[in-house]
């Protein structure tokens, strides 16, 4: 059975949550509910995950995956592609478009209207924050950012994720409160930190979430302490 973490919010008219590793058929480094084909993973496994997903979970539409990049490009799931488009993220504004994004240990962000109006999902690893994909997915809602509020995934922790300096400089002093330095001369990076920072920043009204540490808790989430893994998802569309 696929089990799900549903995001902590007080919305009615969106569906959104990650996935779990559980419930799937993938083996190995992959196991089980491996959603990501482009990561070495039998075909016919991701295949039967993703099916398996949409129709254990009741998701009418076909969530539109992406090629992700570590960049900000934001488009619309509604739109017809040929194949993934490069984007790392995507938004809908009519009822059972599905939005997705692929993530091992970076941060998944979903914002919605507080309406139902419109929703997004971004994947924001540090290169993503850093270049303002949060900041281009609010830009692609058609709604103030007073409107929306976010939910922040299940991500890598702070107490796991360690960067070099070149890291906190990408974010700029203001943001030097997200990293603290260890032993080794290196620092260890607020993910959740660091997005509520720029959410803030980009006027969003609410931000929930931000609790769990996908890489402290690998029978449940995390794929990253294997060299070869698999990726969770996470999905929000409006209902």
């Amino acid at each position: 059975m696929i089990r799900i973490l549903p995001a902590a919010w007080p919305l009615l008219g969106v569906r959104a949550f990650t996935t779990l590793r559980t419930g799937g058929t993938s083996m190995g480094p992959y196991a089980s509910l491996n959603l990501a084909s482009h990561v070495g993973d039998v075909p016919r496994d991701v295949t039967a995950n993703r099916i398996a997903l949409q129709r254990e979970m009741g998701i009418e539409g076909t969530p539109l995956w992406l090629n992700q990049v570590h960049g900000r490009v934001i488009v619309d799931a509604g739109a017809s592609f040929a194949a993934p488009p490069e984007a790392d993220g995507s938004f809908a504004t009519r009822p059972g478009v599905v939005c997705a994004v692929l993530t091992a240990d970076c941060l998944p962000v979903v914002l919605a209207d507080r309406r139902g109006r419109c929703v997004a999902v971004v994947h924001a690893g540090w290169r993503g924050l850093a270049a303002g994909v949060i900041e281009a997915g609010v830009a692609r809602l058609p709604v103030p950012p007073s409107q929306l509020v976010a939910w922040l995934g299940p991500a890598i922790g702070p107490a796991d994720y360690e960067v070099g300096d070149e890291v906190r400089r990408a974010f700029g002093r203001d943001a030097r409160a997200a990293f603290t330095p260890n032993a080794s001369g290196r620092y260890y990076a607020d993910l959740y930190a660091l997005a509520r920072f720029r959410l803030k920043a980009a006027g969003v009204g609410a931000v929930y979430g931000g609790g769990r540490s996908s890489f402290s808790d690998p029978d449940l989430f995390s794929y990253r302490r294997t060299p070869v893994c698999g990726r969770m998802a996470t999905l929000a569309w409006i209902a």
